[in-house]
This record gives C-alpha cells, sequence and structure tokens, in this order.
C-alpha cells in the first residue's frame, strides 16, 4: 500500500514541472496575443483618425477652389467674358492651386467658349460624356456639381467642377475646373502620411485612379477608406499600412526558447515512446501485409500493376492462372506482352498507349488475350491511377477479369432470342394467313380476268393488238403485286442474320401498315397514317423493324374490339427530332391498366386468352438492340399510345 502512494506521489511530483511549464508557455502566448491585439487596435485606429484627416484636409482645399470658380463666374457673368481677363484669372488660379489641369468656359448650350489653357494645349477632345452630366446639374440645381472621373490624354485621371453662371437670373453657361487626381492628393497629402500609408483613389468597382506612395508595398497591412465627397460618383479614398517591424518577432523568440527548452526535457520521453510506437506500427504491417497477401491470394480477378511507360511491376495469382506465364516471366515485361494477340496487335497497342495516357474508359473495355498454351480468352479490363504512399502517380492498377464463359452465355442468349423473334414471326403469319389469302385474292382473280378476256379476244379473230397490248400489261402489273406480296411474306418469315441498313422510316410504316389493311377492314377500324415530310432514314434491320410495328399495330387493333364502330381509329404516325426518329401507333381502345401497366414487357405475361406473352418483350429488345426506346403512353382521346424511337441516320 505504501509502495503504490509512493509511485503515485513520484508521479504527481513528476507531473508538477509539466503543468507548470505548460501553464507558462500557455499564458505567455495569451500576453503575446494580446499585445499583438493591441497593437493593431492601436494602428488601425490611427490610420482611421489619419485618413478623416487628410479627407477633410482635401475636402476643405476643394470646397475652396470651388468658391474661387465661383467668383471667376460672378465676375464673368458681371463683366462679360473677355478672353484676356479670363486667362488672366485662370492661370493665377492654377498657379496658386497646382491641382487644377485646366479652367474652362461653356455656353448656355454646353459649347466650349475659352479654355485656358487652350484645349489643343492639352491633347485631347471635347467629349461631351465627361462633362455634359456635371453641366446638366450644376445648370439645374444652380450650383457647383462634379463630373465623373476619365483619362486626360498625358495627365491621368482627372474630374471636373461646373460652376452656373446666371445673369438677370437667365443661365448663361458655366466655369469649369479640370482636376487632377494624381495633383490632388500629390500636393495636398503630406509627407508624413505618404511615409507611413500608401494612399490611393479608387472607383465603385475597385480601380486605382490615382495613389500616393513613397514606399514600395510588397506586404500590405491593414486598409481603410472613406468616401471622397465631393466629387462623389462613387470614389473612395483607401489607405493602406505600410508593414512595420513590431515586437512581435521578439515575443516569439522568447516563446520558442521556452519551448526548445521543453523540447529538450521531454525528448528522452519522446524517443521512448516513438520507438515504442514504431515497434507497434512495425508490428501491425507486417500482420497488414500478411493479410492482404492472403486476400490477393484468393482473388480470382487478376490484379496487374504498370509503371508510367508501360513495363508490369506486378502480377496477382489469378493473374499468372489466366494467362499461363509466371509472376518472374511477366514482372519486367515491357510492351509488346507476351499474352498480347499477335493478329490484334495494333488494337491493343492503341488501347496501351490510351491507359498510358489516362484515356481509358471509365467503366472498363474488353480485349482478347492468349493464354501460354495458345488459347483465346475474352478479358475485361478496369485501370485505374496507381498512387504512391508520396502521393505520387506512379503507374496504373487493372483489374482482370476472364469473360469468356459470360460472353457465351450472352451469345447462346442472343441465339435463343433470334428464334424468339422468328416464332413470334410465324405465329403472327399464321394469325394473318387468312387476311394475306385475301390480299393475293384481288391481284389473281384480276389476272384471271384479263387472260380470260385476251383469250377470247384470240378466239374471235377480231382483235386490236392495242387492246391485248394493254390487257397484258395491266395483266403483268397485277402479277408484280402478287409475286411482292409472296417475297414481302418470305422475307419476314426466313431466319437469317440481322441485315443493317438505311431505309426510309415513312415507307416502312406505310408498307407494313398495308399488311393489316384487310383485317382491318373486316374489325371496321379505320387506319391513318401520318408521314414525316423531312423522310427520316434510319439504320437498322428492316425486317425486325416491320415485326415491331405489325405487332405493335395488330394489338391496337385487337384493343378496339370493344370500341363502338364510329371511333375504331388506328392513327400510325412519324416525326423526327435533332437526333432521333419517332413512330407513334395510337388505338382508341381500352387502355392499359395500372395494376398491369409494370409487368406489361415483362416474358410471358399477356393480358390475351391464347396470347404466350412474348410479343411486347420481344419487340422492346428488339429496340434496345438497335439503341433505339419502346413505351407506352395513355392516349388523351381515350386508348393507349405505344412509341419507339430509333437513332436518325445523318447525311453528309
Amino acid at each position: 500500500m505504501t509502495s503504490d502512494s509512493s509511485f503515485r506521489n513520484r508521479d504527481a511530483i513528476q507531473a508538477m514541472p509539466v503543468v507548470a511549464m505548460a501553464l507558462v508557455v500557455m499564458l505567455l502566448g495569451v500576453l503575446l496575443w494580446l499585445l499583438h491585439r493591441n497593437e493593431l487596435e492601436e494602428e488601425r485606429m490611427s490610420l482611421i483618425k489619419d485618413i478623416l484627416w487628410v479627407e477633410q484636409n482635401v475636402h476643405f482645399h476643394l470646397t475652396s477652389d470651388a468658391e474661387k470658380l465661383q467668383q471667376i463666374a460672378v465676375e464673368l457673368a458681371r463683366d462679360g467674358i473677355g478672353d484676356h481677363d479670363f486667362r488672366v484669372k485662370a492661370r493665377a488660379l492654377i498657379v496658386n492651386s497646382p491641382e487644377f489641369e485646366r479652367v474652362t468656359v461653356r455656353g448656355p448650350e454646353g459649347t466650349l467658349l475659352v479654355s485656358s489653357p487652350p484645349v489643343e494645349a492639352a491633347a485631347t477632345t471635347d467629349d461631351p460624356g465627361r462633362w455634359s452630366g456635371a453641366f446638366t446639374l450644376a445648370k439645374a440645381i444652380g450650383r457647383v456639381a462634379y463630373g465623373p472621373p476619365y483619362v486626360l490624354a498625358g495627365r491621368g485621371m482627372v474630374f471636373e467642377a461646373h460652376v452656373p453662371m446666371f445673369a438677370a437670373g437667365r443661365f448663361i453657361g458655366t466655369v469649369a475646373g479640370v482636376f487632377s487626381l494624381d495633383l490632388l492628393i500629390t500636393h495636398q497629402v503630406p509627407w508624413w502620411f505618404a511615409g507611413k500609408y500608401n494612399l490611393e483613389i479608387v472607383d465603385g468597382n475597385g480601380t486605382v485612379l490615382a495613389a500616393k506612395s513613397t514606399l514600395p508595398l510588397s506586404d500590405p497591412g491593414p486598409s481603410h477608406q472613406v468616401r471622397f465627397e465631393p466629387p462623389g460618383h462613387g470614389l473612395m479614398l483607401v489607405a493602406t499600412v505600410y508593414r512595420s517591424e513590431t515586437n512581435l518577432a521578439r515575443n516569439i523568440l522568447a516563446a520558442a526558447i521556452l519551448g526548445l527548452a521543453l523540447l529538450a526535457l521531454w525528448s528522452l520521453w519522446a524517443v521512448r515512446a516513438h520507438i515504442r510506437r514504431r515497434l507497434a506500427a512495425e508490428l501491425a504491417l507486417r500482420a497488414e501485409h500478411g493479410f492482404r497477401k492472403a486476400m490477393e491470394d484468393s482473388l480470382t480477378v487478376g490484379m496487374r500493376a504498370r509503371d508510367m511507360e508501360g513495363r508490369i511491376t506486378y502480377v496477382n495469382p489469378a493473374f499468372c492462372r489466366m494467362v499461363g506465364w509466371s509472376e518472374a516471366e511477366l514482372v519486367g515485361a515491357a510492351p509488346p506482352m507476351p499474352y498480347w494477340v499477335p493478329e490484334d496487335l495494333e488494337h491493343t497497342y492503341n488501347m496501351h498507349r490510351a491507359v498510358l495516357r489516362g484515356d481509358a474508359p471509365p467503366n472498363g473495355f474488353e480485349i482478347v488475350f492468349r493464354r501460354k498454351g495458345g488459347e483465346r480468352f475474352h478479358a475485361l479490363i478496369y485501370e485505374a491511377p496507381l498512387i504512391g504512399a508520396d502521393g505520387q502517380h506512379s503507374g496504373w492498377m487493372a483489374s482482370v477479369i476472364d469473360v469468356t464463359e459470360r460472353k457465351h452465355v450472352e451469345e447462346q442468349a442472343r441465339l435463343q432470342q433470334e428464334k424468339m423473334q422468328r416464332t413470334a414471326r410465324l405465329t403472327t403469319m399464321g394469325e394473318m394467313a387468312s387476311t394475306l389469302a385475301h390480299e393475293l385474292n384481288q391481284p389473281l382473280s384480276a389476272i384471271a380476268s384479263y387472260n380470260t378476256g385476251c383469250l377470247n379476244k384470240l378466239n374471235s379473230g377480231t382483235f386490236n393488238a392495242e387492246e391485248l397490248r394493254a390487257a397484258l400489261g395491266k395483266l403483268g402489273v397485277q402479277a408484280q403485286r402478287a409475286g411482292q406480296i409472296i417475297r414481302r411474306i418470305h422475307d419476314f418469315v426466313r431466319k437469317s442474320e440481322p441485315n443493317v441498313a438505311p431505309f426510309s422510316m415513312n415507307e416502312v410504316v406505310t408498307d407494313t401498315i398495308g399488311f393489316l389493311a384487310a383485317e382491318a377492314r373486316k374489325r371496321a377500324v379505320r387506319i391513318a397514317v401520318e408521314v414525316c415530310p423531312a423522310n427520316p432514314v434510319v439504320t437498322a434491320d428492316r425486317i425486325l423493324i416491320e415485326q415491331v410495328i405489325l405487332n405493335l399495330a395488330r394489338n391496337a387493333i385487337e384493343a378496339m374490339g370493344h370500341t363502338p364502330r364510329l371511333e375504331r381509329m388506328l392513327v400510325a404516325e412519324v416525326a423526327q427530332t435533332d437526333d432521333e426518329v419517332q413512330v407513334r401507333i395510337a388505338d382508341h381502345g381500352g387502355g392499359v391498366a395500372s395494376e398491369v401497366a409494370d409487368k406489361l414487357f415483362t416474358p410471358f405475361f399477356t393480358t390475351k386468352d391464347e396470347g404466350m406473352g412474348m410479343g411486347l418483350n420481344i419487340c422492346r429488345s428488339i429496340m434496345e438492340f438497335h439503341q433505339g426506346r419502346l413505351w407506352f403512353e395513355p392516349n388523351p382521346d381515350g386508348g393507349s399510345v405505344f412509341l419507339f424511337t430509333l437513332p436518325r441516320r445523318r447525311t453528309a
């Protein structure tokens, strides 16, 4: 018990100097802060008082100058404007008040009557935009008015003060003094002020118009600004303190000495604590390295690191198993890599350069690699910058996934989808057999009629060659029509690879809707086709797009089975935007119920008693294959509107 108490007392005694030193350092820091704050406050108050004094001094001189101009104006209004007298008075005024650049007299309409020194000597033009505002204001208020600052060639920034002249109550013009801002602060700001502060005149945008400085302003201190009235117009007087040496450096030096003493006192303890922390960090690092090594060895995703020149610096076991080469064979290898495919070397080089430039696709890219035994496989690669511990970009880290099996599954799914599409086409054609037979019956009946007529003419012995030629021509047209119908049916149902080619969407919609003309007449449905005047062209598989239009149009006709006969109307419309071609198929049926809207495009879902539930799903797959969209909306006039879009083909 006594031993524990002694240990606690010793710890307390050892802690007391530390606490005392910490308190001393803290109090010294507070004292230095208070002293520094007082210095800044005194400096700020002195700055405010000095700039207010300068502002009052400049204001007094401007007011005195305005009174002198007023005296000249009174004398000129009383005695008339004479060039000689005016120039004498103006010259005396400029000599006694060096801030004047020029004194002018303007008539009642603003015309420049006389100037001292002459305008030509001032190398400027009489621009109304410079003096008209102050001239008009002085005329209106009957006392001195100041104009905005402007640049006078060779003289810097100036402003004008206009004093009105009246004779017998009638306005006869103004006497104007042109003041130089540089000369004003040069002659009216004392040297002691310029030694302590940098004085500037700025406008409302912060642009410096004039300044008085005797020292370079490399490290500006606090500043204060006051309104420059007159002349006003948003001008401000800004004074900035020159940084001067203070006692702050000595105070910081004293604090640094105390800090060094404290640092020396606890240096041994700090070294011991640092060693203990370093040992603990090394143990944690070894454990972390072992954990990460085990995690990397268990990965099925290949990891590959390359430096900025493209040489391999690291591969994990999964990548070695993927390509068949060992780590020793791969690390240090430079392009071309042993697992690159020789016949695709140029494309692989291009992707390699894009990665080194930092232009790798953010969503990854696919490429073909080969194994050591020569087998090819598809790899999906994601590249990311490799950032070192110092924060520097040192290379690129790639995640490599073997997607050969996935691509095989996707290919099988694509083939199965094509089979389902062909089955859907065959089913559609089976349902349309009677309608197509009716379509073929018309040209065949016409052929038979023309043939019988020609035979009768030949048997009669009295025939005209022109009559037979006309009849045979019509017979040929009907035969071509029947052949065209048969070819369209054959193209629609035959199994073939997608044939992507440009075609007119107006033509495809018109022809495909024509398939349904007989069925629509049977169901008392009127059809309206509205083509786009621009005749848009798309690049797609024409047969697949015809299948989509045919499926949507037949669904629209069937949806109007319970609609009153006079309201059965199917509208197929083609439109285009800058980038897309849109096809709109609208009906006046019962519409799509809200409870089935979300499931309408899912496989095997159908609202028909004998439907397979694959038609709309296949249609959406066809649209997605062509980078298009398929959706539906309620028809404002009742029923539904199915819409799909395809990218528009640009013409040169």
